[in-house]
């Protein structure tokens, strides 16, 4: 048994407690937040312990790792207070909102002997998974070009004054048109691209506030558009795109010398993926390009190249929030309990998730060339 606690109740809060029963090893002893109106709701909700203060928690000798889902500008000081505690500590991402920061809190970790492991928990999927598998397989060959879409639609245009967690919580978007749309989805994608072609050596990105007008009045707000090319130090190139504006789109297609696979959706734990083998046009694509021939026009749907792949039989599907964040956000926090027992740490821990969140800070700011130095 691995004793957990929360930091922070909000929104995404809600998350970890539906996919927490995924993992009856994870106990949670207990959670704190500043706001105590939302502490005493979600605690209600849940029926669950409240600590009194961040101290109570951090001096509870129980609780093995703090779970830090806090807002983003919050997370270095909860992560510095964590670890100086001698805990381990989950943090949502980004680790820190600076590469300074980030390489304080690596550096305390090590020191220390303890794991930072950093979220997001879908590049350990069942989709990532299966798609990894057909890789190593040689089902597409050597993969030399990437596309990574991460736009979530013009959700500013929505009535999301209105979205409440099951427990209540207000979706925070003023503070997610104030953070921008890189740092608060680029990690999605980020996570499956490290997992599956490694480290990232260069970035060339840019970055932009297109629509100025969100309806929240005079704050000042982070980018709602970026695109960064990738460059893998095993070759790979990928473009990453992030937005709050354009259609919903959070797909991934990788090219190989001898086919394709696309990922249909980065935020679906069990999402389909098509496997294109041989660049051989199917009948439906022969068809689709007649008809778009002989229409003199593009169809209004998306066809997903290729045959869709069957997930293994006997693995239960895990337990997961309703759509569009079909997450197991859980699984990554038990993948850190594994690695505390077994001495292993898991895959997004210590460098890497330095290494991710530089990544991330370079696409969010706009660095047109940038030069990765924490490689892991």
């Amino acid at each position: 048994m691995t004793n957990i606690a929360f930091v922070g109740t909000g929104y995404v809060a809600d998350y970890y407690m539906t996919t927490l029963r995924n993992y009856p090893e994870l106990r949670l002893k207990g959670v704190w937040d500043r706001d105590p109106q939302r502490l005493r709701q979600f605690c209600t909700f849940y029926s669950l312990e409240a600590y009194a203060g961040l101290e109570e928690l951090l001096h509870d000798d129980s609780v093995d790792i703090v779970v830090n889902l806090t807002t983003p500008e919050s997370h270095f000081a909860v992560n510095k207070a964590a670890l100086d505690a001698g805990k381990h500590v989950y943090c949502e991402k980004p680790m820190a909102m600076s590469v300074e920061e980030a390489e304080t809190l690596a550096h305390l970790a090590g020191e220390k002997n303890l794991l930072l492991c950093g979220a997001p928990a879908n590049g350990l999927s069942d989709a990532f998974l299966l798609t990894r598998g057909l890789m190593e397989k040689g089902e597409i060959g050597r993969p030399n070009l990437v596309y990574a879409e991460m736009d979530d639609g013009p959700v500013f245009r929505g009535n999301w004054h209105q979205w409440r967690s099951r427990s209540g919580a207000p979706w925070p978007g003023l503070h997610e048109f104030e953070v921008g749309c890189t740092l608060e989805h680029a990690g999605y994608a980020l996570s499956w691209l490290y997992g599956l072609f490694g480290p990232i050596v260069h970035v060339a990105a840019s970055s932009a506030l297109t629509f100025r007008d969100k309806g929240v009045g005079d704050h000042k707000l982070g980018p709602d558009f970026s695109v960064g090319c990738l460059t893998f130090r095993s070759g790979v190139v990928a473009r990453l795109t992030s937005g709050l504006a354009a259609p919903r789109d959070r797909s991934l297609t990788i090219l190989g010398e001898k086919g394709s696979l696309t990922v249909r959706d980065l935020w679906d734990n069990r999402s389909a993926v098509s496997l294109l083998r041989d660049y051989r046009r199917s009948l439906l694509d022969i068809l689709a390009d007649g008809l778009e021939n002989r229409l003199g026009r593009k169809l209004p749907v998306r066809f997903y190249r290729g045959q869709t792949v069957r997930y293994p039989r006997g693995k239960a599907a895990a337990q997961v929030p309703p759509y569009p964040s079909k997450i197991d956000f859980a699984r990554g926090i038990q993948a850190q309990a594994d690695g505390i027992r077994s001495g292993q740490p898991p895959l997004f821990s210590g460098r890497v998730s330095l290494h991710l969140t530089e990544i991330i800070l370079a696409l969010s700011s706009g660095q047109h060339d940038h030069t990765v130095k924490n490689l892991p």
